[in-house]
């Protein structure tokens, strides 16, 4: 079982930039795909980033260029650098963790973080 803590969130103003970062326990963290999702109030959840255990990335457009996830395997914690907010980044951010063999979605699922943009 994999256990995913994720830390971060804040209250920042359009512009700023947080990193939120998510820990793993439990199991062997390089042999996944890390991913952070985000879930805005009455919106569904969506895919922000994602990272295999090579270190490709993948990114949504709303937030390519802004967002850069990255991944430490031996401290087990992947990590989303946000820049240049935008009150449209409000949400709650989730971490998972899946393995390559599994669909998109799938996995072991963080409690999230908050992260607020607002001025």
């Amino acid at each position: 079982q994999v256990q995913l803590v994720e830390s971060g969130g804040d209250l920042v103003q359009p512009g700023g930039s947080l990193r939120l970062s998510c820990a793993a326990s439990g199991s062997i963290f390089n042999i996944y795909i890390a991913g952070w999702y985000r879930q805005a109030p009455g919106k569904q959840r969506e895919l922000v980033a994602s990272i295999g255990s090579g270190g490709n990335t993948n990114y949504a457009d709303s937030v390519k260029g802004r967002f850069t996830i990255s991944r430490d395997n031996p401290k087990s914690t992947v990590y989303l650098q946000m820049n240049s907010l935008k009150p449209e980044d409000t949400a709650v951010y989730y971490c998972n963790l899946r393995l390559a063999s599994t669909p998109r979605g799938s996995g072991y699922w963080g409690q999230g973080t908050q992260v607020t943009v607002s001025a």
